[in-house]
C-alpha cells in the first residue's frame, strides 16, 4: 500500500534495467552514453538526475515572472497577457507592475508567494531589499526570457505537435483546475469502457502534483498555495465508484511540493481539514460539463465552506477535505525518469495519474520514466498521462486508447490511456 511505497528507499535504475532502453534508442543517445556500459550509465544518470531536479530553480523564476504578469496579491494595476507585453511597456503599466512586485518583495507581510520569491531571489546571490536596481534587472531579463521561450514553444508545438516542447524548460509547479476534470471524464470512459471496473482501484500514485502558485490560465494569487491533484484523484475514483478506501502515493522532486503534502498530513493528524480555493472566470468560456464538474469538485472528500473573497468578475467555492482523505495521501520523493521503488508485487498501484509531467522530457528521459513506470504498476495497471510516451517493445507498457476532453471553448487536453502488460 501507499505506506510500504513511503518506505520503500528510491534507488536509480540500474544499467541492466534500462539496456533495453538504450539499445532500443541508441540513434538518440547522448554522447556520453556513445559506449553503453555500467561506468557510462552510472556517470550520466547521477548527473541527469541532478540536472532535472536543478531544473525546478529555473521553473520558480518562470514562476516570478507569471505572478508579475498576472498576480493581484501585490498590486491593485490591471494584469498583462503574454501579447500585451510591448503595449504595457510603452505605456508604462509593465514598469509600475515591476515596481509592485520590488515593493512587495520588499515587505511581503505574509503573502507566502513573495515569501518564496524572496528565498529565491537569495538563491540567485541578490539582496531582495536592495535598491540599487540589479533585482528589476534580473526580473527583466527574465522576463524577455520567457517571453522568447514562449516563442520558440509555439514555434515547436506547430513543427511537431506531439513532441516534448518543453524539454528544455525549467520544470514549473504551477497547477490549475482543468486537468483534474480531464482526468475525471478519461476515468469515466475507462468505466464505461469497461478497462476499470467497480472497487477495481485500491493504490493510485500521482506524478508531480503540483502547487497553485500562478500561471498564464489563472494567475489566481489571492489565497494560500495549495495542491488539488491528490485529493482530486481521490474524489474522482470515489464519485465513479472505482475504489474504496483509496490509498495515494505522490510522487515528486521538489521539496515544496512534499513538504507541503506533510504539513497537510499533520494538520490531518490533528483531526484539521485541507481548505482548496477553488475561483472560476465566467468569462473563460468553460464548457457546461467543466462548470458541472467545478460545482462538485470535493462532495466526496469533504464539504463546503465560504470561500476567501475573490477579486472582482470571479465565482468562487471553497472545499474542506477532511482529515481522513488527506492522510491517505503519502508524498515520496522520486525522480520518476531515472529512479525507481523496489515494491512487492502485491504493493505495486493499480493507476498512476501524470499530467503535464513528462512535457518536460525529451524522448529518452521518456522511455526511461516509461520503463520506470512500469515497475511500479501491478500487471494490467493503468497509466494516464496528457503526453504521447515513445513505446519500445521491451517496456511492457502498451497504448490501450485516449480520450479528448475540452474544457473551454479555445482549451483541451487529450489523455493518453496505457497499460501494464
Amino acid at each position: 500500500m501507499a505506506v510500504a511505497a513511503h518506505a520503500a528507499e528510491p534507488v536509480l535504475a540500474s544499467l541492466s534495467e534500462v539496456k533495453p532502453v538504450l539499445e532500443a534508442m541508441r540513434d538518440e543517445l547522448p554522447p556520453a552514453l556513445a559506449q553503453i556500459d555500467d561506468a557510462n550509465w552510472n556517470s550520466w544518470s547521477r548527473r541527469q538526475d541532478a540536472d532535472i531536479r536543478a531544473r525546478l530553480e529555473r521553473g520558480e523564476i518562470d514562476s516570478m515572472i507569471n505572478l508579475l504578469l498576472f498576480g493581484t496579491s501585490f498590486t491593485e494595476r490591471p494584469r498583462i497577457q503574454f501579447e500585451q507585453v510591448g503595449e504595457a511597456s510603452r505605456s508604462g503599466l509593465l514598469r509600475s507592475r515591476v515596481d509592485d512586485l520590488l515593493r512587495g518583495l520588499r515587505s511581503p507581510s505574509g503573502n507566502d508567494r513573495l515569501v518564496l520569491l524572496r528565498n529565491l531571489i537569495r538563491r540567485q546571490g541578490l539582496d531582495p531589499d536592495a535598491t540599487d536596481g540589479k533585482l528589476g534587472l534580473f526580473v527583466y531579463e527574465n522576463l524577455q526570457r520567457v517571453l522568447r521561450e514562449s516563442i520558440q514553444f509555439g514555434e515547436r508545438v506547430q513543427a511537431a505537435p506531439r513532441d516534448p516542447i518543453f524539454r528544455d524548460r525549467g520544470v514549473s509547479l504551477d497547477a490549475t483546475i482543468a486537468p483534474n476534470f480531464v482526468i475525471e471524464e478519461t476515468l469515466r470512459e475507462l468505466k464505461n469502457r469497461g478497462v476499470l471496473g467497480q472497487g477495481s482501484v485500491t493504490r493510485v500514485a500521482v506524478i508531480g502534483p503540483g502547487l497553485d502558485f500562478t500561471d498564464k490560465q489563472s494567475g489566481y494569487d489571492y489565497y494560500p498555495q495549495q495542491t488539488l491533484q491528490p485529493f482530486a484523484v481521490h474524489d474522482s475514483l470515489t464519485r465513479l465508484d472505482l475504489a474504496r478506501d483509496v490509498k495515494v502515493t505522490v510522487f515528486d522532486i521538489s521539496s515544496r511540493v512534499l513538504e507541503h503534502v506533510e504539513r497537510a498530513r499533520e494538520l490531518g493528524r490533528q483531526g484539521r481539514s485541507y481548505t482548496i480555493q477553488l475561483p472560476r472566470d465566467p468569462q473563460q468560456g468553460w464548457t457546461p460539463a467543466a462548470v458541472d464538474y467545478w460545482r462538485a469538485f470535493g462532495d466526496r472528500s469533504g464539504e463546503d465552506v465560504e470561500p476567501t473573497a475573490p477579486p472582482s468578475g470571479l465565482d468562487a467555492r471553497a472545499v474542506e477535505i477532511r482529515p481522513d482523505v488527506v492522510l491517505a495521501s503519502q508524498p515520496v520523493d522520486l525522480n520518476v525518469v531515472l529512479q525507481r521503488l523496489d515494491l512487492p508485487a502485491a504493493e505495486r498501484f493499480d493507476l498512476i495519474v501524470a499530467t503535464n509531467v513528462f512535457v518536460y522530457y525529451d524522448r529518452l528521459q521518456q522511455a526511461l520514466a516509461l520503463q520506470n513506470v512500469s515497475t511500479l504498476l501491478k500487471p494490467g495497471g493503468i497509466l494516464l498521462t496528457n503526453n504521447q510516451l515513445p513505446e519500445i517493445p521491451q517496456i511492457p507498457m502498451r497504448k490501450l486508447g485516449e480520450t479528448a476532453v475540452r474544457y473551454s471553448e479555445r482549451l483541451g487536453e487529450t489523455v493518453v490511456w496505457y497499460r501494464r502488460e
